[in-house]
C-alpha cells in the first residue's frame, strides 16, 4: 500500500481543508494510506516540511495541498514559482515523487474553490509515480 504525507498550507484554510479532504479520499479510493499530515502557514513554507517526509523511510511520496490566490502585487506569481521550483528539486533530491497539489497564481477566490478538486490529481500523480518507480 503506498504510504502518502501531505503538506497543507493553512493560509486560504476554507479551501485547502476541502482540497484536504478530498485528497485523503482519493487516496482511500486509490488504496493508499495518509500516513503523516504537517500544516504550514503558507505555500511558501512547504519546502522544509516536504523535506522532512522525504527524510522519513515510512513515506513514499509526499502531497503538496496549497491554494495561492492573487492580491494587489505579483506575489501570488512569485510564491507559486518558487514553491514549485524547491519541490521539484526535494524531490530529485529524494529519489521520491513529490506532486503539486498548488493552485494558483493569477487566480481569484472563486476560481480556487472550482479547483478544489485539483487535490484528487495530486494524490493519483504521487500513487502513479510511486507504482511506476516500483516497476
Amino acid at each position: 500500500m503506498p504510504r502518502l504525507g501531505f503538506v497543507v498550507s493553512e493560509f486560504n484554510r476554507d479551501i485547502t481543508y476541502q482540497m484536504e479532504l478530498l485528497g485523503r479520499e482519493h487516496a482511500a479510493f486509490l488504496g493508499a494510506e495518509v500516513s503523516s499530515v504537517i500544516y504550514v502557514p503558507g505555500v511558501f513554507d512547504m519546502p522544509l516540511a516536504v523535506r522532512k517526509l522525504l527524510r522519513r523511510t515510512d513515506i513514499d511520496a509526499v502531497v503538496t495541498l496549497g491554494a495561492v490566490i492573487q492580491g494587489d502585487t505579483a506575489h501570488d506569481e512569485v510564491v507559486t514559482q518558487h514553491a514549485a521550483r524547491t519541490i521539484m528539486d526535494l524531490a530529485l533530491e529524494f529519489d521520491k515523487p513529490v506532486s503539486l497539489g498548488i493552485t494558483g497564481p493569477r487566480m481569484s477566490r472563486a476560481d480556487a474553490q472550482k479547483r478544489v478538486d485539483y487535490a484528487k490529481r495530486a494524490v493519483e500523480a504521487a500513487v502513479k509515480m510511486i507504482r511506476r518507480m516500483e516497476e
